[in-house]
């Protein structure tokens, strides 16, 4: 399994509008994948919001947001489990 983290700072006066686009019509996407297992959504009180969505294998990117609605770009990072 694989497991992605995607993170985005949001304009303060358009984190609503973030999180809209990720769970309206960012996320609906991965509805569509075999691969995909699941996928959490995460705010923060200095309005970033963090997508964790785990795969069988091969994770899709989430589209680029809207660019007036973050302060700068995603960053995305892939974890596997560690054995313990």
């Amino acid at each position: 399994m694989i497991v992605r983290m995607w993170e985005v700072r949001a304009e303060p006066a358009r984190f609503a509008d973030l999180i809209t686009w990720v769970c309206e019509t960012a996320l609906p996407e991965f509805d569509h994948s075999p691969l995909h297992l699941s996928s959490e959504v995460f705010t923060s009180t200095d309005h970033r919001l963090v997508v964790i969505s785990k795969w069988r294998s091969a994770p899709l990117a989430l589209p680029d947001p809207p660019p007036m609605l973050v302060a700068r770009p995603p960053h995305t990072w892939d974890f596997t489990q560690v054995d313990r």
